[in-house]
Formats: C-alpha cells, sequence, structure tokens
C-alpha cells in the first residue's frame, strides 16, 4: 500500500478513535437522554478500481476538425470571342476529350494538361504544351505510345492524324491543326463543374474565366495550428469520421508550409486523401473529424493514463496489487501517448503484463 494510503488511513483511525472518545465524555456528563449535536461523518478514501498492465501497439493521433469535399481548384479560360450558346451545370462531371461549352455554337473540347493553352498548335511546331497535346490524345487513344511518343514536345505526321479524329468526334472542322479556343486544359482527366461564371446568351471574351471546377478525386482539408505542423508529415495513416457516422482511412497527402494567420490563430492547410473514395460519398464541404496517427510503438507495455501516480521527487508510479492482495509502487518512466485509447506506453523493474494497477472507481 502507498504511504499516501497509509497516512490516510491512520488520520481517519485517529478522527474515529477521537470522536469515540468524546462522544462518551459527552454521554458521562449529560447522560444517556441528553440530546447532543449529530456525529460528524468520518473521512472517507476516494473509491478505487483495478486495471491490467497489457503489452501491445500504441499509437500517437491528433484529432483535428477537417472539410471533405473535392480535391483541386480550376479556373477555366475561355480563348476564343463570341456568345455563349451551351454550359455546364454546377456538380456535373466532364472528362476530357468531351465538349466542355459552345461558344457561337462551336465546341470548346476539355483536355488534360498543366500548361494553358496560347497559341494554335500546327505541324511543326513544338514546346510543352505540344507535349501535354501528345499526351492527351494517346490517353484518349486516338494514338497509340508506338505512334506518338507521349513525352515528345513535336507536333507531327502522327499528331496531325490524332488531332483529326478528335476534332471529328467532338464535331469540330476536321483541319488537323488545334486552334487557339477549341481546347481547354485542366490539370485532371475528369473535372467536375463548381461554378459556372459566364452566361448563356451572353458575350464570352477571350481571356475570361467562364468556369470554376474541381477534381472528381474526394479530399479532406485541415486548417491545423502552425505550432504542431512537425507532428505531422506526408504519408500518415489518418481515420476520418464521416457525418453518416461511419469511418474510413486515408493518408496525409500534404502538408503546408506556407502559414496563413488569422484573426485568433497561424494555421497551415494539411490535406487527406481517402484511401476508399466510395466510402465518403458525394458530399461536398462537409464537416469531418480526422485522426492523425503520428507515430507507433510496437509489443509495449501501458496502462491507463488515470494509473499514474505522481511522485512528490518527481515522475511517476504505478500502484501494483499484488496476488495476496498485498500493494506496491512501482516507478515508471512514460513513452507514448495514446489518447483516442486513454493509454500510455510505461517501463520500470518489476513491471509486466498482467498485473493489477489501481485506478480511480468509474
Amino acid at each position: 500500500m502507498s504511504g499516501g494510503r497509509r497516512w490516510g488511513l491512520l488520520a481517519a483511525a485517529v478522527a474515529v478513535a477521537a470522536a469515540v472518545a468524546a462522544a462518551g465524555t459527552w454521554a458521562a456528563l449529560t447522560g444517556p437522554f441528553a440530546a447532543g449535536p449529530a456525529a460528524a461523518p468520518a473521512h472517507t478514501a476516494p473509491a478505487t478500481g483495478l486495471a491490467q498492465v497489457t503489452k501491445g501497439t500504441l499509437s500517437s493521433r491528433s484529432l483535428q476538425n477537417g472539410t471533405l469535399g473535392y480535391a483541386g481548384e480550376y479556373q477555366l479560360v475561355n480563348k476564343v470571342a463570341g456568345t455563349v450558346t451551351t454550359l455546364p451545370a454546377v456538380g456535373q462531371v466532364v472528362a476530357q476529350g468531351k465538349v466542355l461549352y459552345r461558344v457561337d455554337g462551336k465546341p470548346v473540347v476539355l483536355l488534360s494538361g498543366d500548361v494553358p493553352v496560347y497559341r494554335d498548335l500546327s505541324w511543326g511546331t513544338e514546346g510543352t504544351d505540344v507535349r501535354q497535346l501528345n499526351a492527351a490524345l494517346v490517353a484518349l487513344g486516338y494514338a497509340t505510345k508506338g505512334e506518338i511518343d507521349p513525352d515528345s514536345g513535336y507536333y507531327g505526321s502522327q499528331t496531325y492524324a490524332a488531332v483529326k479524329d478528335l476534332q471529328e468526334s467532338a464535331g469540330l472542322d476536321e483541319t488537323g491543326s488545334l486552334e487557339l479556343g477549341q481546347a481547354v486544359f485542366a490539370p485532371a482527366r475528369k473535372i467536375r463543374i463548381t461554378k459556372v461564371v459566364a452566361v448563356r446568351g451572353g458575350m464570352a471574351a477571350a481571356g475570361s474565366v467562364v468556369l470554376q471546377a474541381s477534381s472528381t478525386a474526394r479530399e479532406v482539408t485541415i486548417s491545423l495550428s502552425a505550432a504542431q505542423q512537425s507532428e505531422v508529415e506526408v504519408g500518415d495513416k489518418a481515420t476520418i469520421s464521416l457525418p453518416n457516422g461511419q469511418s474510413t482511412p486515408g493518408v496525409v497527402s500534404s502538408v503546408g508550409k506556407v502559414a496563413t494567420k488569422g484573426d485568433t490563430s497561424t494555421t497551415i492547410d494539411v490535406r487527406i486523401r481517402p484511401l476508399k473514395p466510395k466510402a465518403t460519398g458525394s458530399l461536398d464541404q462537409a464537416p469531418v473529424q480526422v485522426s492523425i496517427v503520428s507515430g507507433t510503438v510496437k509489443n509495449v507495455l501501458s496502462v491507463p493514463v488515470n494509473a499514474l501516480l505522481a511522485l512528490a521527487g518527481g515522475g511517476y508510479a504505478v500502484e501494483v496489487v499484488e496476488a495476496g492482495g498485498g500493494h506496491r509502487l512501482i516507478p515508471v518512466e512514460t513513452g507514448m501517448f495514446d489518447d483516442s485509447a486513454g493509454k500510455v506506453q510505461v517501463t520500470g523493474d518489476g513491471l509486466a503484463a498482467g498485473q493489477n494497477v489501481v485506478v480511480p472507481a468509474t
């Protein structure tokens, strides 16, 4: 039994003895039928229970609020002047190679690429914009890798032939040259329309934003306190708690390097990629909770956090209950705290899995 608990029992015993003695003296002075003050309640020690020392895996977790939605934010810029005659609807998904909208009745095709279109592309031109066109044509099946090297930045005869096939499929004049304004490039093979900026029947000026979009990839965004940046790394595992009460696994895909200062805090953006995107449904901008695992230890001893006793000289101990009922304190060193499990890693001489330790009663 701990020294503190021994002193508690001794103090209680002294208090009881004193109360008994006082009661006897009062009775002798006043007689058995005399009225007297009510007896003071005896001090009782806090109720306790038992928990076991266990051996297994612990994980350090950070619980954060996040927003579930779609990855990417794209501004789609029109490159041909005229009247907007057809527009997609918000929420509509458009795949590359398909008509995105129409100006003066002529199709504007979506293609995948990071480089904004800025010139006509025709036989003999070269550059990074030609390379992304070649890659898109191969991805769409208008040419094989043997016919067009998707890493090539040269517009040759095979590119010319593939562009004609693309134009035929889209309903454009089959010129074999991709004129400025016939296509819009976005860094995704499928996009989801998030906002329609242009107006059907309105004028589309060259260089104006007509649509805003995202990718179709699911993503959770967290505004993490900048002070916690070092606690989260790309590749850390995560558990996403969804609005429907279900949970699904994820992984940290990016950790921001530039902090944003708000009214009350400074944060960085952390992005979580769900490993089972279909399980997240189709909600956009939905609030979720994310538990990020920033570290794991295996085959370690652990006890409930509330089993730790602070020692007067510093450090911690646990109160072990032995087989015969005796109590003893074992000083311990603490390691990883697993907040989700309410446990802490401990090491100490004489500590073993299966032992009972004292904890506050629930």
